[in-house]
């Protein structure tokens, strides 16, 4: 049954609550614990027992974190990488054009300036280069270094690692990897299939902060010193939540902890970027994935490739200053052709009325810097994996984002080996690839099939997941700071979602073009508001015109910072009128 009865609300969603085991689970930790009843909800559909509780709510790295010799090739690869350090060879760093590829670079940029080397950076462009190392790049770098190493990419560039002749070359990444490995000196990956998969949650930052780790100890077998590795947790803490692994395990430790190196301010560039955005509060998740990583992104996706990278590893304020507006203003024009490109392909996806595991869209000339983010948004809008390819002649070149439950690096990996996409790989939930013309429908409909083998079928008809029902008395800062203290939250730990029933509104206002605000309340008491692009869809102008009626409304709760004070505030983000 749906929640509050709710089957179909203002935006077409249906409400669901809490499971009668997360319930009676939500009891037991609130009966045993004491904690509030709205955290202990949380904590249950998180699947945190009273027992482990506690140490949920304070996470430590020292308790967390995977010994990184456990991984493959680490060792050697950490090793080969102290041995360049110590001798003072000439290293190049082959780094992917994301956020996690430029944060892998800057963590071992960083680590080389504590032994007064600069490498070499390495960031191929998106359009004319594609994704990972390519033969002429690599022989480019082997005829000045001896010693290359990927991050975040790598794994399945057999052909151009093989070219190398002169050179070591070591790969730091965790794109799934198929049963061969390139030959080179090591590769590093928790995704290799010879791996027990414990660690398949990390990013490729934390794959590299990892070998740091294991270098540290390595130096201090020896009694070197060695670079303070905790100050480097920004890179990783950014890259995590930028490239949307799952945070659990030791990656909410590296966030939280990350999170709190942000706060001070250290890393120029992401103080400069921080500013150009106008961020004049703590950074939290939100800030990472939302403004901060997309002007990362938007270097390597239509602009110059290395600028995100060279951003982060600024050391001069007023050239970090210069880098951070040319993001934003690349970001700018990153959302202009994600705009142009997105209407059309959910008006092709919408049609492909064959389709019930996948939504896909292609188009001419779409831009390859793009269709990743376009795909995500075809993602949210249909709840469906989806895939959007743009083609430049008889080839395309495409991105999709997948949904839980679905492998979709996987899926597409067995379209590779069957010869229907000419080249693919990713991870679970993310992934690259480039079809040919005449086999794009075939590729698309075999891939549909796959998704479909994968999983039950999927329902992609949209839903909202309810944790609890709360009062506007208790939505406190207190309240606010524990829940925080569950986070952070992000993929695999969603931010929890309260409803506030037969509520009515006493205060509206529209904010510029597109976001409202409100203050609501009942005889308990009353909380503000904000509904993002709520004039985008239907729930602006249905609350708009509420007449006085009851609502019950939904949403996440912030804590708002505004001119020094602190107030708690609604994410509102669905509404639905009370049946009187």
């Amino acid at each position: 049954m749906s929640y509050l009865g709710i089957e179909k609300s203002i935006l077409a969603k249906q409400w669901i609550g809490p499971s009668s085991e997360q319930e009676r689970n939500q009891e037991k930790l609130f009966q045993e614990t004491g904690l509030p009843l709205a955290l202990c909800a949380v904590l249950s559909r998180l699947n945190i027992d009273t027992n482990s509780a506690a140490k949920y709510l304070e996470p430590t790295l020292r308790e967390l974190m995977p010994e990184p010799s456990k991984l493959k090739d680490m060792t050697k690869a950490a090793e080969r990488i102290l041995h360049s350090a110590k001798t003072g060879e000439k290293v190049a760093i082959f780094a992917d054009y994301d956020v996690d590829g430029g944060c892998s670079a800057a963590l071992l940029i960083d680590w080389f300036r504590f032994f007064n080397i600069e490498c070499t950076l390495y960031v191929p462009d998106r359009v004319k280069e594609g994704f990972g190392p390519n033969i002429k790049a690599l022989q480019f770098l082997e005829s000045t270094h001896s010693l290359i190493i990927c991050v975040d990419c790598g794994t399945l560039s057999h052909q151009a690692i093989e070219s190398l002749s002169a050179s070591d070359l070591i790969v730091l990444d965790h794109h799934l990897a198929s049963e061969i490995l390139p030959k080179c000196y090591a590769v590093v990956n928790p995704n290799r299939q010879d791996e027990l998969g414990d660690l398949s949650h990390l990013c490729a930052a934390a794959v590299v902060f990892l070998c740091l780790v294991e270098m540290r100890r390595l130096l201090r077998l020896n009694a070197a010193e060695s670079p303070d590795l905790l100050n480097m947790l920004d890179l990783v803490a950014l890259a995590t939540v930028a490239d949307v692994a799952p945070l659990v395990g030791v990656n909410r430790a590296f966030v939280r902890q990350g999170l709190k190196i942000l706060a001070g301010r250290k890393r120029i560039g992401l103080a400069a970027l921080s500013d150009q955005v106008k961020i004049d509060q703590e950074l939290s998740t939100y800030h990472l994935g939302f403004l901060l990583g997309p002007r990362i992104n938007a270097g390597g996706r239509i602009g110059k490739p290395d600028l995100g990278a060279q951003l982060l590893i600024a050391q001069d304020l007023e050239a970090a200053k210069a880098m951070a507006e040319r993001l934003d203003q690349l970001n700018f024009e990153r959302r202009e052709l994600e705009k142009q490109i997105k209407e059309a392909a959910l008006e092709q996806a919408i049609n492909q009325k064959s389709f019930d595991s996948l939504a896909w869209a292609a188009g001419e000339s779409w831009h390859p810097g793009v269709v990743g983010i376009v795909a995500s948004r075809l993602k949210e809008a249909t709840n469906l994996p989806s895939i959007v390819i743009g083609f430049d002649g008889l080839i395309g070149k495409g991105s999709g984002r997948s949904v839980s439950g679905v492998d979709l690096g996987f899926a597409i990996q067995k379209l590779v080996s069957e010869g229907l996409l000419l080249t693919g790989g990713g991870h679970k939930m993310a992934v690259g690839l480039s079809v040919a013309r005449e086999n794009l429908e075939k590729a698309m409909y075999r891939l549909n099939e796959i998704i479909k083998q994968q999983c039950a079928p999927i329902d992609s008809s949209p839903k909202v997941n309810i944790d609890t029902l709360l009062l506007p008395s208790a939505a406190t800062l207190e309240l606010v700071e524990l829940l925080n203290s569950a986070g952070p939250y992000g993929p695999g730990a969603k931010a929890p979602t309260f409803v506030f029933a037969n509520m009515q509104i006493t205060y509206f206002k529209r904010i510029g073009n597109s976001h409202l605000r409100i203050k609501f309340g009942d005889n308990t008491g009353s909380l503000d508001a904000i509904c993002f692009n709520a004039f985008d869809t239907e729930i602006g102008p249905t609350l708009e015109n509420h007449n006085g009626r009851t609502l019950h409304l939904c949403g996440k709760l912030d804590i708002n910072q505004w001119r020094g004070q602190r107030s708690v505030q609604l994410r509102l983000e669905d509404a639905q009128f009370a049946v009187l």
